[in-house]
């Protein structure tokens, strides 16, 4: 897979980070792991933000008993900044791309040879939803693979090492499709994105998040269907990349999520996971965990992605271990747990 420059997007991501990681150890101190969280979410724009800020309310509200627990959500470039953010004790819970999850505890894909042991998963969220989206005029066939044609047209494949980009890379890549020969590539993030499309700059936008995403909502507002398209993904390239990343699934976007949009449109989908250190202390987990799933309409007040979380598909697609303090919770609510999903410190050393 290659990235800028001739660089490959791994290491390209993990220098940006390396450079993101530092700007921010300078300008925040570290916290206490049992009293006040930090949980990052991604850009303004998607979905991971406005959930999590909703997320860490509902958790201070929540945890108010001894010992009090204060969690503050902040922004991030996405998933693979979040996970540095975990594994260098920056942040304590994260909203990731199951992918990232995938990959940084296999030490596969970007980061290869250096997998990142002290993730634990909380749960499944919601499922993480592919847009393409192009100018109808240069995508005759409403088809993700239109794009093959498309040399030299600009195209925004989400903020820079963020896991927009990632994930667009991966699954263009895997398709034969290299962004960087085909495509002008440009990093915009979700907002920015729909602008660009909107004033012709870009002739295309690569956005993941729930649905219905807000900036494909601006996009297809400003734009209407005539003018713009959400791109299929075939039952091949689904396969295709299945056997690759097992993660992602069919996902039909229902007809009239966008304005104007007549159709149903097949793309793909993979989880997104609530995922903290495993240093994390497990009562708190335990609680964080009762607070999220029984207020759970408080969050699907907030954004309608909430909606889709179900406690009995909290373990659906988990890429990490689950936490301790999870697998008491959920022993306790009576779900079973399949053993690959148990942490190393009760498979190696016992239950307890």
């Amino acid at each position: 897979m290659v990235g800028c420059c001739g660089m490959g997007i791994g290491a390209l991501v993990r220098l940006g980070l390396v450079i993101a990681t530092i700007a921010l150890a300078a300008c925040r101190p570290p916290v206490p792991l049992e009293r006040d969280l930090l949980l990052t979410t991604a850009t303004p724009g998607g979905t991971y933000y406005p959930v999590g800020v909703a997320m860490a309310t509902l958790f201070t509200r929540e945890l108010v008993g001894e010992p009090e627990v204060l969690v503050s959500a902040i922004t991030s470039s996405g998933s693979a900044e979040n996970i540095r953010m975990l594994e260098t004790g920056e942040a304590q819970l994260a909203i990731v791309q199951a992918l990232f999850g995938s990959m940084a505890w296999q030490g596969t894909g970007m980061y290869d040879g250096n997998a990142v042991r002290n993730l634990r998963s909380l749960c499944m969220l919601w499922e993480n939803v592919e847009h393409v989206i192009a100018l109808r005029r240069y995508a005759p066939s409403g088809d993700l693979r239109d794009l093959e044609g498309w040399t030299g047209r600009s195209f925004s494949l989400g903020p820079r090492w963020s896991g927009t980009e990632v994930s667009a890379r991966t699954i263009l890549t895997t398709l034969g499709i290299d962004p960087d020969t085909v495509f002008r590539v440009a990093h915009l993030g979700y907002g920015p994105s729909a602008d660009a499309l909107q004033n012709r700059r870009i002739s295309g936008m690569f956005l993941a998040g729930g649905v219905p995403t807000a900036a494909v909502s601006q996009a297809f507002a400003g734009m209407g269907a005539d003018e713009i398209a959400l791109l299929e993904i075939s039952d091949a390239d689904l396969e295709r990349l299945r056997a690759e990343y097992p993660i992602w699934r069919r996902y039909v976007i229902p007809e009239e999520t966008y304005t104007g949009q007549a159709e149903p449109v097949r793309t793909l989908a993979q989880p997104n996971v609530l995922i903290g250190v495993a240093e994390l202390d497990d009562d708190v987990v335990y609680r964080l965990l009762s607070a999220l799933w029984e207020n759970l309409e408080f969050l699907q007040r907030q954004h309608a992605a909430a909606k889709e979380m179900d406690r009995s598909r909290a373990l659906a697609g988990l890429p990490v271990p689950l936490h301790p303090g999870a697998v008491r919770y959920y022993r306790d609510a009576g779900i079973d747990i399949p053993r690959e999903l148990l942490p190393p410190e009760l498979r190696e050393g016992g239950e307890r």
